[in-house]
């Protein structure tokens, strides 16, 4: 009997081609469906982060513009400097008393609040001292003071850090005298406009004359937030209500808040 042979068949080279050109496909897809997924991811994260730098700025700034002017019931024949005082794109330089403008590269405004600190304006330090913004013991803010209230001055501005090169808002209390301490990152600027009682529309800081700072009945605040870098340059509105194109590949977005000087409004009606 003849036995049967049986031929199994090979691969050819074509088969093999066709296969790793079919791999290679799918890794391609996965690659550029992983690479657009990190992509998003980056962006959507570097939007949050902007955004929460942006509400966190307006917040610290706010909480502490709404104290301006405040003098416990308990204090009498307090005699104060206006509780605001700004500065047209410069920080607030010199004595507490009588500060003056510098001037910033970034445009950036800045702002002296003022107001008396107690136990419910401030939280008491380790030593049962009224503190200020950075949570700085004020001199001379004894035990004995906190009941009577201590003078608080805190001045806020922002400018690029020294340090890290990166925008910060930063924020100087008399608690220590020049020793200014960043509070939120990616800052680029302050804007700041002052509304008078009986005014028609919000003014900078130049514009306010040295007797209107007791009037000033209402605060417009914005802070424009860097971002990372992006793929190419965008388009953003800045504190000005201005369209601008960024100069950089990096996003930008500016947060506004109003904020109402309560403790001057009966002052100036």
């Amino acid at each position: 009997m003849m036995k049967r042979l049986e031929v199994e068949g090979g691969h050819t080279l074509l088969e093999f081609v066709i296969a790793i050109a079919l791999g290679l496909v799918v890794i391609a897809g996965t690659v550029l469906l992983y690479t657009a997924q990190r992509s998003a991811f980056e962006h959507a994260a570097d939007a949050q982060r902007v955004r929460d730098a942006g509400l966190t700025a307006l917040t610290l700034i706010g909480q502490q513009v709404q104290m301006a002017g405040f003098v416990p019931a308990n204090v009498t024949r307090y005699n104060a400097p206006p509780a605001l005082f700004g500065c047209s794109g410069g920080r607030p330089s010199g004595a507490d008393e009588s500060p003056a403008c510098e001037s910033l590269p970034g445009r950036s405004d800045g702002v002296v609040v003022r107001y008396v600190g107690d136990t419910v304006s401030t939280w008491p330090s380790a030593t049962a001292q009224i503190t200020d913004c950075l949570g700085q013991a004020v001199p001379n803010a004894s035990a004995v003071l906190l009941e009577q209230g201590a003078p608080v001055v805190n001045r806020f501005f922002a400018r690029t850090s020294g340090s890290t090169g990166e925008p910060e808002l930063y924020c100087e209390g008399n608690g220590k005298t020049g020793s200014a301490q960043p509070l939120v990152e990616g800052i680029e600027r302050l804007r700041i406009r002052y509304w008078l009682a009986g005014g028609v529309a919000a003014i900078d800081a130049s514009a306010v004359t040295a007797d209107q700072w007791a009037s000033i009945v209402a605060v417009d605040l914005c802070v424009l937030v860097r971002g990372a870098m992006q793929g190419q340059r965008s388009r953003y509105v800045d504190c000005d209500s201005v369209t601008a194109l960024g100069a950089d590949t990096r996003v930008r977005q500016a947060f506004w808040r109003r904020v109402a000087i309560r403790n001057q409004v009966g002052d100036a009606a």
